[in-house]
């Protein structure tokens, strides 16, 4: 998930985006001594000196778990001078979710179908044959969680030309996709952040550590970068990314499924 809804032709990918623009102005000075979670008629709400915190859509920023609401609370509390949204990965999704996702959830749960008929975890390295092993053994587990737990079998094929999955496979691992708007925004982010809806399902229903998802989306990333050497940039936007990434996975956490 990207941002929000701008308007009925947007994709699920702008849906994401409107929320992230923003955040995205000058910095604002922090303006509030004290930040606490509280509870209202609404849910669970960030109190900034006794004040309800607000999206970018002046609707205020209510979770459904008092744990969402701690962790929020936490975010607001470790700004210094300025308030700055880059270091506020779960506000972001909060306000996107609340200001977005939960009044247009069909395109942004469509843009999480789309992935499934081009999984991550379906395409396979021929060789090295490190690489291999490596691949399967992080993808294999999730397959075969798809596969007894959703009734999903996916094909697999090596290298990169398209797989055709069998529209059964699709139909079965679509009825995983969250209904709930915080679990279905929570599951868009870490769909599009590690390329795998199926990675994302499985960290969804506890099948997958935030940890174990993160490692398995990367598996052919590690390997290079063992092999030719660190990037030092590419190392930074993914520690950004996994930011974002660990911010769905608290909320997943906080309203866990059954596995």
């Amino acid at each position: 998930m990207r941002d929000i809804l701008e308007n009925s032709s947007a994709s699920s990918q702008d849906a994401v985006n409107a929320a992230r623009r923003a955040a995205r102005h000058i910095l604002r000075p922090r303006f509030y001594n004290e930040a606490v979670s509280a509870v209202s008629d609404e849910g669970y709400t960030v109190q900034l000196d006794g004040k309800p915190a607000r999206t970018p859509a002046a609707r205020l920023l209510a979770v459904p778990s008092p744990t969402l609401a701690q962790a929020l609370a936490a975010e607001w509390s470790a700004q210094h001078e300025v308030i700055d949204p880059a270091k506020m990965p779960l506000t972001r999704l909060a306000n996107a979710i609340i200001d977005g996702v939960r009044e247009r959830p069909g395109p942004v749960a469509a843009e999480v179908e789309k992935y499934l008929a081009s999984d991550l975890l379906c395409y396979r390295a021929s060789a090295p044959a490190g690489l291999v092993a490596r691949q399967a053994h992080h993808w294999d587990p999730v397959l075969a969680w798809a596969r007894e737990t959703l009734g999903a079998s996916f094909d697999v094929g090596e290298g990169i030309v398209h797989i055709t999955q069998p529209e059964a496979a699709i139909a079965a691992a679509r009825t995983a996709i969250p209904d709930d708007a915080w679990c279905l925004g929570a599951v868009n982010v870490a769909t599009t952040l590690t390329g795998s809806a199926l990675i994302a399902l499985a960290l969804a229903r506890g099948r997958l550590s935030a940890e174990a998802a993160w490692e398995a989306a990367h598996v052919d990333e590690d390997w290079n970068m063992e092999r030719w050497g660190r990037d030092e940039l590419a190392l930074e936007r993914r520690a950004f990314r996994f930011a974002e990434f660990a911010a769905a996975a608290t909320v997943l956490r906080a309203l866990s499924q059954p596995a």
